[in-house]
């Protein structure tokens, strides 16, 4: 635990290192603009024909640049979210729909991975429960790397699709329903769970449509007595590492509770946040037939829905963080 404690306390130290170095580069670089800004306007001043049009040019190219620069400190001064850099956990699962809405939440799945590929993010798979034609009812993982939860943490909520089921032989659309949760993950120096607080069990896996996945009780269910949250995993082989990854998903459900208390006690800054953060909330419709993606909460519409689907997440996520940046610094 100690030694946890100090690797995760040099990581924060890095993180505003990088932070300060940035706003000491944006600050060094406000001042000498200044200061460029002052030199052109003297040169202005002495009337020299040769030099007034020269000046003239450069006044207005500084005038830009400190526009930019001082865009740039703004953003760097509004309050960080301390889960940003976190790794992140993503549990999917089948809303309304039925099989189709299992198949969409594979998709998504999919999207997910990609986007992490983009961004040179590593994933891993926690848990899932497959459906009958390869979707899923649920799928849990984690992704891993640089600056994660900043840029997922809008995917909490209700996504809507809107398509020709492959089931359907009418070619009528059908609309479905996946919610996703979104949580930073929590390691063993945030969320302390005594041992006395767990109840675990063992039995045997099992896959879609009851067919047993292996011989041996190696799935895991893990319930945490003082909340009841229920945590199971059957995807490993091994026990062992069934259970880790049951109390990873179990650590980081509790901190994401905790932080759902305090955002509760603090409706102001919730309010800042892009929505409301209710996962009952729908906030993005997929709309297959016109290749359509709808992000109810920054009336958000583009016509690039599978770019989008294929990894170029940005596409959306980047206007996300705009957005929220921008009702940050009307609050500055």
């Amino acid at each position: 635990p100690e030694a946890m404690r100090d690797q995760k306390k040099y990581a924060d130290l890095t993180r505003s290192h990088r932070e300060l170095g940035e706003l000491v580069t944006g600050f060094k670089r406000y001042g000498k603009i200044h200061q460029e800004i002052r030199q052109a306007r003297e040169l202005l001043e002495d009337g020299d024909p040769n030099m007034v049009e020269l000046a003239r040019a450069e006044l207005e190219s500084f005038d830009r640049e400190l526009d930019s620069v001082e865009q740039g400190l703004r953003l760097l001064l509004i309050p960080k979210d301390p889960n940003d850099a976190r790794n992140t956990i993503l549990e999917i699962r089948a809303g309304t729909g039925g099989e189709e809405a299992a198949l969409f939440a594979g998709d998504l799945f999919r999207m997910y991975c990609r986007y992490a590929e983009v961004r040179q993010w590593r994933f891993e798979l926690l848990s899932a429960n497959e459906s009958d034609l390869g979707g899923f009812k649920e799928i849990i993982f984690l992704v891993s790397g640089v600056e994660v939860y900043s840029r997922l943490k809008f995917e909490g909520g209700t996504h809507r699709v809107q398509r020709v089921p492959t089931t359907e032989t009418q070619g009528r659309i059908h609309t479905s329903a996946v919610t996703i949760a979104v949580m930073p993950e929590a390691d063993e120096v945030d969320i302390k769970i005594r041992n006395e607080d767990l109840k675990i069990d063992v039995y045997r896996s099992s896959g879609p449509g009851g067919q047993s996945v292996n011989t041996t009780d190696s799935a895991v269910r893990i319930t945490h007595l003082p909340t009841d949250l229920i945590v199971t995993c059957q995807d490993e082989k091994s026990q062992h590492k069934n259970k880790a990854k049951a109390m990873k998903v179990l650590r980081s459900r509790l901190l994401d509770q905790a932080m759902q208390s305090a955002h509760d006690e603090q409706s102001a800054a919730r309010r800042a946040q892009v929505g409301t953060g209710d996962r009952s909330g729908r906030i993005r419709t997929y709309n297959f037939p016109q290749n359509r993606l709808s992000d109810h909460r920054i009336n958000l519409t583009l016509y690039s829905l599978e770019q989008v689907m294929g990894g170029e997440m940005d596409l959306v996520v980047e206007p996300l963080i705009e957005h929220y940046q921008t009702e940050q610094l009307k609050k500055a």
